[in-house]
């Protein structure tokens, strides 16, 4: 009878024991648990944050500024960037090729239209007299260059200024200069000019009181951009008694814009604008 009351206490002490241990236990689980979920929320949130990086990368990303441009635009682009010898520079250069001469006409190949629509010339002298400036009108010498007509783009050595300078009796020079540094790259008198081509030049040149670079000058006043070619032209509708300067400015949506200039008091008196 005395034993039992000291059973009952054992069985007592063992149960609390075995309480306290599963207690502990249990805390020990909930600890561990708390930590896993804890490194689970850090590495999705460390997930999240990568892929916001990645995916505004791939969404934004936007298509070549070439992409809109047209094949003219392009073209004018492309020979304008590699263009590192301005029109002033390339006029001040031809003219000094020839002594007491002046600008007659000058252009950078490519950036016109009808440089790209010219076939070659079957012979080493070029076009006949009469061939399409490079400002649309008739040329009132002849071909530009001694190889036939220009190319559509930069070549090997980059792209080309090529002017047309007469002497005071109309004899015209033709002078190719590299557009990158400037140098002369040919300078010859044009062997098609006949007495009446002379006149022509000489009678033109006679009556414009204003010079190429202030025709420049007002056309890029009317439209900011980079000037392409300049030519001395008769003025349409006036029966051969006025001329002008026809300036072409390409501008920074690589359109070209032709301004007709009175040669005589620098008034626009045309201006058309190719959206091609």
């Amino acid at each position: 009878m005395r034993l039992e009351p000291r059973r009952n206490n054992r069985l007592s002490l063992r149960s609390r024991n075995l309480r306290a241990t599963g207690a502990a236990a249990c805390l020990a689980a909930a600890a561990l648990l708390l930590t896993s979920c804890g490194q689970s929320s850090d590495s999705a949130t460390s997930a999240a944050t990568e892929a916001a990086k990645v995916v505004p990368q791939k969404t934004t990303a936007s298509p070549s500024a070439t992409a809109d441009l047209t094949e003219d635009q392009q073209e004018r682009k492309s020979v304008l960037d590699a263009t590192k010898v301005t029109f002033d520079d390339a006029a001040t250069t031809a003219v000094g090729e020839v002594a007491n001469s002046k600008l007659v006409d000058l252009d950078l190949e490519g950036v016109d239209d009808d440089d790209r629509d010219e076939s070659p010339s079957p012979n080493a002298t070029g076009s006949p007299t009469g061939s399409p400036s490079p400002t649309g009108t008739a040329s009132p010498t002849g071909s530009p260059d001694a190889t036939g007509s220009p190319s559509a783009s930069p070549g090997a050595d980059g792209p080309v200024w090529v002017a047309e300078v007469a002497e005071k009796d109309g004899t015209v020079h033709t002078v190719r200069i590299n557009a990158v540094d400037g140098k002369v790259i040919e300078a010859r008198v044009d062997a098609d000019q006949d007495a009446e081509d002379k006149k022509q030049t000489a009678d033109r040149l006679s009556q414009a009181t204003q010079t190429p670079e202030q025709a420049a000058k007002v056309a890029t006043e009317k439209k900011k951009g980079t000037v392409a070619s300049v030519s001395l032209d008769e003025a349409d509708g006036n029966d051969g008694n006025g001329v002008i300067w026809s300036v072409d400015v390409v501008g920074s949506d690589w359109k070209k814009t032709t301004f007709d200039v009175d040669a005589k008091n620098d008034t626009i008196v045309r201006e058309e604008t190719d959206n091609d």
